[in-house]
């Protein structure tokens, strides 16, 4: 198992000692997820953390008119999991579904409350990444109240460089809210710019 890029990942914020990363490592599941496998689907209890080793995933909602609404993108060294189904323990409204082939690293619950519980880090660690999560959740909210579909695709654009080639047109569109075509005319306008 290949756990350098989470240990990796947690040195930006606090990083382990040899203790913490052996705990970490055994708590950790590795799960390869093909192209278009779902590690979540609506109804089924979020049961884990997930770190991106390899790959995209997508988090997204289906309306009842059957409308798919992307809420996230995740690629390496990203996180992807339904926070609320998971602290709650209730079924998610969410899918997550790998766009490519991917190589995940999983953390079930009561594994994360040990860590909290026995090392400060993990709490620190967590903490950190909630937060970061919760103020890109109010920038996009703040965002969606407030930009033209233009001013978010280019936000989008300047945010997420590495993901145009991995995804769609439509689920770019799907992300601000837009249709394909809407988008498509919002490309157009910007590159005659």
């Amino acid at each position: 198992m290949n756990v350098q890029p989470i240990l990796d990942h947690f040195a930006n914020y606090a990083p382990l000692d040899e203790l913490e990363s052996k705990e970490l490592t055994s708590r950790l599941s590795e799960r390869t997820i093909k192209r278009k496998q779902f590690i979540l689907q609506e109804g089924d209890v979020c049961k884990h953390y997930t770190f991106v080793v390899e790959g995209c995933f997508r988090m997204y909602k289906v309306d009842k008119k059957g409308n798919e609404h992307n809420l996230q993108f995740s690629i390496e060294n990203g996180w992807v999991g339904d926070i609320d189904s998971f602290h709650n323990e209730k079924p998610s409204e969410l899918y997550i579904e790998a766009m490519e082939p991917s190589v995940i690293l999983q953390l079930e619950k009561p594994d994360l409350l040990y860590l909290y519980i026995h090392y400060l880090k993990f709490n620190r660690n967590f903490r950190v990444l909630i937060e970061n999560a919760f103020i890109s959740l109010q920038k996009r909210v703040l965002q969606n109240i407030s930009a033209t579909a233009e001013e978010k695709y280019v936000d989008f654009m300047n945010k997420h460089p590495n993901l145009f080639n991995r995804i769609s047109n439509v689920q770019i569109a799907s992300y601000l809210g837009v249709t394909p075509e809407f988008l498509s005319k919002i490309r157009r306008g910007l590159s005659s710019k």
